[in-house]
């Protein structure tokens, strides 16, 4: 290993659709590794938000330190800005007390700001033309301004949800500050950086109908777990789709079916076809990152081989020795 590799904090990423099994794939590789997880999801930040992210529990933590889970409330401000900065610090807290920093999650934008030290520098704001954009959304809908990105930024378009709005807003007005450039060109140029980590990155994948069945009871599950309560309550704090966290899947059909817009029923549907199409678009995004080894779970025969399988990767590029080896 070369000495500039070397000098890297070494980072383990376990991506892959919703409902593939990431978060109890980190938690075992974190017990036969002595690492620690760090969460990579935009929801599960959010505090009293725990059914519909399908937060992992204190019992599915099985004592591994987790981070970047519950530090925000529901009407805070996060962002890919504020996770790359608190996730680069997390990384290397546990990489100097000897433990493996594990990055677990679906969200494939804080994972590459993270691995690829993307610059987020800002271009000056422009707070009328963030108005003016506001307000149309406002008055004609976020599928109509995503329209907008649309037509400016398609790439960009496939991968920001139309609900998003915010982030719509900053692929916008990034096409406006930087005369003419699309923040899907700028995405890919900060992609071909070297990455900041010796990484090793996984993603997750089966049979689509296996994954679909997968979220389909996940769905089920949460609604038994009591998501209408979760969102009811949080509704009572004050909680509205104009938050960026209440836009969130599961807690935007909730709210309006809670609002007479539709039946419990139909939203319970509209979360599963919402979420299918969310798997396939973090397929998308994982498919278009380098250095990725996807592991097939209808591959092995069981969970443990799987796991083996990932271990052994693990030793091998980050020169982590068992200590039966080393004895």
């Amino acid at each position: 290993m070369n000495t500039e590799l070397r000098a890297k904090p070494p980072l383990v990423i376990i991506a892959g659709p919703t409902a593939s099994g990431k978060s109890a794939a980190a938690v075992a590789l974190a017990h036969r590794l002595n690492g620690a997880v760090i969460s990579a999801d935009s929801m599960q930040v959010y505090r009293g938000m725990d059914i519909g992210s399908a937060k992992i529990t204190e019992a599915e933590r099985k004592n591994i330190p987790h981070y970047l889970i519950d530090c925000a409330e529901p009407d805070e401000e996060w962002n890919v800005v504020r996770f790359q900065k608190e996730a680069a610090r997390t990384v290397r807290e546990i990489a100097a007390r000897g433990q493996l920093p594990i990055l677990c999650g679906g969200t494939g934008f804080y994972i590459q700001a993270l691995l690829y030290d993307i610059d987020f520098t800002e271009t000056e704001e422009d707070a009328a033309y963030r108005e003016e954009l506001s307000a149309f959304a406002a008055k004609r809908g976020a599928e109509a301004l995503h329209e907008r990105l649309r037509a400016a930024d398609p790439e960009a378009a496939e991968s920001i949800h139309p609900h998003n709005i915010k982030r719509v807003i900053r692929a916008l007005e990034f096409v406006r500050q930087s005369g003419g450039q699309r923040i899907s060109e700028h995405n890919r140029e900060q992609r071909l950086k070297k990455a900041a980590y010796r990484a090793v990155f996984f993603a997750l994948t089966m049979n689509r109908a296996t994954l679909y069945e997968r979220i389909d009871r996940r769905v089920d599950r949460m609604f038994g777990q009591g998501l209408i309560g979760e969102v009811t309550r949080l509704r009572e704090r004050g909680f509205t789709d104009r938050d960026v966290s209440m836009q969130g899947l599961g807690y935007k059909e909730v709210l309006r079916a809670l609002d007479g817009q539709y039946s419990m029923e139909e939203a319970k549907e509209r979360i599963r076809k919402e979420t299918r199409h969310f798997s396939k678009r973090q397929l998308s995004w994982f498919r278009r990152e380098r250095d990725v080894t996807w592991i097939d779970r209808d591959a092995f025969p069981d969970e443990n081989a799987m796991l083996d399988r990932m271990e052994a990767q693990i030793r091998e590029e980050l020169c982590i020795f068992s200590q039966e080896t080393q004895g």
